[in-house]
C-alpha cells in the first residue's frame, strides 16, 4: 500500500515545551487514519507540521512519496477542518462552501456544480441559501466539511472537528464522516482524544503520548494488543484493571493466585496483570482462574452494572448486568478470561507477549 503521508524523526518544541519527539508517522494512501491521544500529546502540532503551518525542528515530511518539507501550505495541496467552524457570517451557506474555488478564480460553472456535487454529498442541499446564523452546530460542521471537501485537494486533516457537537449530533457526524470517506476513497488524518471516535471511524489509529506514537494499528489490535501499560489503559471505558504481580509458573499478587496462560517469563518476574472490566464475570462459587474480594461499590448504568470489588489491597471494576445485584461488602469471585488478560513489565511497562 502507497503513503500520502509520512512523517519521519519530526521533533518541535516551543520554549522549554518538548511539543513532539522523534515523531514516525505513516498515512497509507486514502486511509482513514486517527491520532488518538489526550490534550498535550502532540496531535495538533502533528497536524500543523503536516499542513506546513508549522516549521519542524527535525525532520521531514514527504506527501506522494514527494520531500514536502520546505513547501508552503498552499503547494502541499492538503485542506484542514478545524474546530471551529470559521464560517464567513454574511456569507450563504453556498458561499462559504465556494471561497476556495472563488480564491482560485475557477470558472462560474465549475464552482456551482461542485457546491451542489458537495451538497448533496453532505444531505445540505435545502441549507445552501441560509447563513451561518441560520443553522445549527451541527449543519455548520457540515458547511465548514463543505469547504473543505470542494477543493479536491490530495488528503484532509480534521482537528477534533466534532468536539463543538452536542452527543447526539457526534454520533450522527461519526457516521456521516465515514460515509463520505468510504464514497470519496481520500486520505482522512483526524485527530481527537475522543477514543469512541478513533475506535468508530478509524481505518488504523496512531496513539500519541508527550509527543511520541506508542503504537499504530487497527481499532482491534490497539483494543486487544496494547503494547504497553498506558496504551491498555488509556483505551478502554471503564479503564483496564491492573494488579501487580510475580510472573512465573503462575502469576501471583496480593491475596490472590491465577495460572500462567502462556507468558513467556523466566524466573520471578515483577508485572502488571492487566484485565479488562468485560473479561471478568461474577458468580458466586469458586472458579480454578478467579479473584476474589468484597464489593466495594456498585454503579447501575442502565445497560450494565460496574461492581468494584476490593482484591487484597487493589481494587478492580468488572462489567455485569444490568439487573446485577450485590450488596457493598458482600464476598465475591470474578471468572477471570484468561485469554483475554495482558501482561506488563513492572519495569518499562511493555507487553509482555504470550509463547
Amino acid at each position: 500500500m502507497t503513503s500520502a503521508i509520512v512523517a519521519s524523526g519530526i521533533s518541535k518544541s516551543f520554549g522549554s515545551i518538548q511539543a513532539l519527539n522523534g515523531l514516525e508517522l505513516d498515512v497509507p494512501d486514502g486511509a482513514f487514519f486517527v491520532l488518538l491521544g489526550p490534550s498535550g500529546a502532540g496531535k495538533t502540532t502533528t497536524l500543523r507540521v503536516i499542513a506546513g503551518l508549522e516549521k519542524p525542528d527535525t525532520g521531514t515530511v514527504h506527501l506522494n512519496g514527494l520531500d514536502a518539507t520546505r513547501a508552503t501550505p498552499s503547494e502541499r495541496d492538503l485542506a484542514m477542518v478545524f474546530q471551529s467552524y470559521a464560517l464567513y457570517p454574511k456569507r450563504t451557506a453556498a458561499e462559504n462552501i465556494a471561497s476556495p474555488l472563488k480564491a482560485r478564480k475557477l470558472p462560474k460553472a465549475e464552482i456551482a456544480e461542485r457546491v451542489q456535487r458537495v451538497a448533496a454529498l453532505l444531505h445540505i442541499e435545502r441549507l445552501l441559501e441560509r447563513k451561518p446564523a441560520q443553522l445549527s452546530g451541527g449543519e455548520q460542521q457540515r458547511v465548514a466539511l463543505g469547504r473543505a471537501l470542494v477543493r479536491e485537494p490530495r488528503a484532509f486533516l480534521m482537528d477534533e472537528p466534532l468536539t463543538n457537537l452536542d452527543l447526539k449530533l457526534r454520533v450522527e457526524m461519526r457516521t456521516e464522516l465515514t460515509r463520505i470517506h468510504r464514497s470519496m476513497d481520500r486520505t482522512f488524518l483526524y485527530v481527537t482524544n475522543d477514543q469512541v471516535e478513533a475506535m468508530s471511524m478509524a481505518d488504523q489509529v496512531a496513539v500519541l503520548r508527550e509527543g511520541s506514537v506508542q503504537q499504530v494499528g487497527t481499532p482491534a489490535e490497539i483494543y486487544d494488543r496494547p503494547a504497553n501499560r498506558w496504551v491498555g489503559t488509556f483505551v478502554g471505558s471503564p479503564r483496564m484493571n491492573l494488579l501487580e504481580c510475580t510472573a512465573n509458573g503462575r502469576l501471583e499478587g496480593a491475596g490472590w493466585s491465577l495460572p500462567n496462560p502462556g507468558f513467556g517469563v523466566q524466573g520471578d518476574r515483577a508485572a502488571l496483570l492487566g484485565v479488562r472490566s468485560e473479561d471478568l464475570s461474577l458468580v458466586r462459587r469458586d472458579e480454578a482462574a478467579s479473584l476474589s474480594g468484597r464489593v466495594y461499590a456498585v454503579e447501575p448504568l442502565g445497560d450494565r452494572t460496574l461492581v468494584d470489588i476490593e482484591v487484597g489491597g487493589s481494587r478492580i471494576v468488572v462489567k455485569a448486568a444490568p439487573t446485577a445485584r450485590f450488596e457493598i461488602g458482600e464476598e465475591v469471585s470474578a471468572a477471570v478470561d484468561l485469554d483475554r488478560v495482558h501482561l506488563f513489565d513492572a519495569g518499562d511497562e511493555s507487553a509482555i507477549a504470550r509463547r
